[in-house]
């Protein structure tokens, strides 16, 4: 039987006090026994208690020692064999019967004792018997029967198992074999035998709760995981929103570079770089090291030239990306002085052009466009979208139905816009109607719907897909204590 070990020796004592008072002064201690699961059947002493003084208070814990202290004996020790000496245990747990010693010096079962110079106590031994078909339930059947000397199972053609032992010990001659102290002892022993199989029925039912418990923690867990990935993979929508800004802010500096031709755009300061840094890689005859690295910033320079990032973006690109590698080439070679005060010069004026877009100054001479479409054109083309922002895409929208905004692909994008934009709303339906089944999941059915859902599991959009290509919802539902 399972059983908390404090709630068992609660209830022990609490069976020895109740059999001492019914059994008056003549009782004056009790034991009980645990025997444990089969075919080991372990018993162990789980408590006694002496009363000195008559009907006076009982004192819990003995001073002498005992064959059956923890961690007790195994069946195969106390059971009976020939040419052993028996044991009242053994006949209690095999037999499933009581054992009176109204004789101590003739008891068959004290030999032990006898055999050491001592005298057993007049006592009367009780087996606490519980049902199998209550006990084992479907896996009745199933059960490993303890086996007698003989190898003949036990218990296997009875009702009952032994789950305790108890022993009072009396006064000499204070008791005789079925009288009524025995009678009163074998009906308490029911009673506690009811009382553990309680127990036990507890015990079982608060580790399947805690079973249950850890099982939907690991669901909880496994649930968040997954969602996770998927809303890292529906970062994408606010990912393909951007790559449509991205597409205005270019149109919005190809309108500047059109209306002031006096203004070298990006593609034309990057195109002379190129042209400078092709002219040096001629002269690098073997030396291997500087021609791989013109190789990779011609590269870089081509995909900057090809992206239209935002401002700040375009700033890290170009102090972590194009200078460093400008400046080890035209240190670790030799370079005149000409060239490289027009490197320098085209970097400068390559980080000039970056924020052209929005310069006030320039754009209030672009006169071929209205003023309301300037200022709109020049707000969106520089907004970083994701699910804060998300209410501005209507504001795009009016910006691509202007009729004086003439910017190729103008229908398609808005098309494009708008599906992202349906599919971006109900992102937050989705992450609500998902913390309602995680929230359910981790703290079960009857659980407050009143309550607020764990941010822990948000989706955390409100810092959306960079375009640098650096994704910021490594975060969403990062808390898994659910688990």
């Amino acid at each position: 039987m399972v059983i908390n070990p404090t709630l068992l020796e609660k209830t022990c004592k609490e069976m020895i006090e109740t059999i001492l008072l019914c059994l008056g002064e003549n009782a004056y201690k009790g034991t009980i026994y645990l025997v444990g699961r089969m075919p080991e059947l372990q018993t162990v002493r789980i408590t006694s208690g002496i009363r000195k003084d008559g009907m006076g208070d009982i004192h819990w814990g003995l001073q002498e020692t005992s064959d059956y202290e923890y961690p007790g004996r195994s069946w195969e020790q106390y059971k009976d064999r020939p040419s052993r000496v028996l044991e009242a245990m053994g006949w209690c747990v095999e037999r499933q019967k009581s054992w009176t010693a109204d004789n101590p010096q003739t008891d068959a079962r004290s030999v032990r004792k006898q055999l050491c110079g001592e005298i057993e106590d007049f006592h009367h031994m009780e087996p606490v018997l519980v049902k199998k078909s209550k006990l084992f339930g479907e896996t009745l059947q199933r059960q490993n029967y303890p086996l007698d000397w003989q190898g003949n199972a036990i218990w296997e053609d009875c009702e009952h198992v032994v789950a305790a032992v108890i022993k009072i010990h009396f006064l000499p001659y204070t008791i005789k074999r079925g009288d009524i102290s025995t009678k009163i002892i074998k009906r308490l022993s029911r009673t506690l035998g009811t009382e553990m199989f309680s127990l036990h029925i507890n015990e079982l039912s608060v580790a399947a709760q805690r079973q249950l418990t850890l099982e939907r923690m690991y669901a909880c867990n496994t649930v968040a995981h997954e969602l996770r990935n998927i809303f890292v993979e529906l970062g994408f929508v606010f990912s393909a929103i951007n790559a449509e800004i991205s597409y205005l802010r270019e149109q919005w500096e190809h309108q500047i570079e059109g209306a002031l031709p006096h203004i070298e755009g990006k593609k034309t300061v990057l195109s002379r770089l190129d042209q400078l840094l092709t002219q040096q890689a001629q002269q690098f005859n073997g030396e291997q090291y500087l021609v791989d690295l013109c190789t990779k910033l011609s590269a870089e320079q081509l995909d900057f030239a090809s992206l239209s990032l935002l401002p700040q973006n375009q700033k890290t690109w170009l102090d972590n990306k194009i200078r460093p590698k400008w400046h080890r080439l035209l240190t670790q070679s030799d370079t005149s002085n000409q060239l490289k005060q027009e490197v320098e010069g085209l970097l400068e004026n390559l980080e000039r052009n970056i924020w052209i877009g929005l310069d006030e100054n320039l754009t209030s001479k672009m006169h071929h466009l209205p003023e309301d479409l300037k200022i709109q054109w020049s707000k969106i083309a520089y907004t970083d979208f994701n699910l804060e922002s998300i209410n501005e895409l209507n504001d795009v929208l009016k910006l691509l139905d202007h009729p004086a905004l003439n910017i190729p692909h103008k229908h398609q994008t808005r098309k494009v816009l708008l599906s992202l934009k349906v599919l971006a709303e109900i992102i937050p339906k989705i992450e609500e109607r998902i913390n309602r089944i995680i929230f359910t999941l981790k703290n079960g059915p009857n659980s407050s719907s009143s309550n607020k859902l764990h941010s822990s599991y948000a989706y955390s959009s409100r810092s959306g897909q960079s375009e640098s290509g650096q994704s910021d919802y490594a975060t969403l539902l990062s808390h898994e204590q659910c688990y």
